[in-house]
């Protein structure tokens, strides 16, 4: 359920996504999902990476500035409600805060996945074990 989101600090302008991007390409390092943050000036990408490591040098080496940040992935089934009954309302009941989220494509069929960023990482895991897939 743990995996490792790489985060960078840009500005919010023309070409900034795709010369991140690229540089993660030119690495070969395959972008899985991602998100962004913005403000008026500047935004946050969250990305999930398949070489979190390789990535944050990268990116440090092109002089941005990012962090790497541990998340949950939590996978339910594609299916009304079920995000709700197998994720937050648990979190929720257990008073783990969710500080953001993201969704995207699932590998399988007939699934969800999600990313949440919580407040408490060990008991969210610990409330969501059996609950959902991950």
């Amino acid at each position: 359920m743990r995996i490792t989101q790489v985060s960078a600090f840009m500005e919010n302008r023309p070409g900034r996504m795709l010369h991140v991007f690229n540089l993660l390409s030119e690495a070969n390092i395959n972008l899985v999902a991602h998100n962004i943050v913005d403000a008026a000036d500047f935004g946050i990408l969250h990305m999930l990476v398949d070489q979190p490591a390789l990535a944050m040098q990268v990116l440090r080496d092109a002089g941005l500035t990012c962090r790497s940040t541990l998340v949950l992935e939590v996978t339910v089934p594609d299916e009304a409600g079920a995000f709700v009954h197998r994720v937050l309302r648990p979190l929720a009941e257990a008073n783990v805060n969710i500080e953001y989220s993201y969704a995207y494509s699932s590998q399988c069929e007939g699934e969800a996945r999600s990313v949440i960023k919580v407040d408490d990482l060990e008991r969210a895991e610990q409330v969501l074990k059996g609950l959902i897939d991950g």
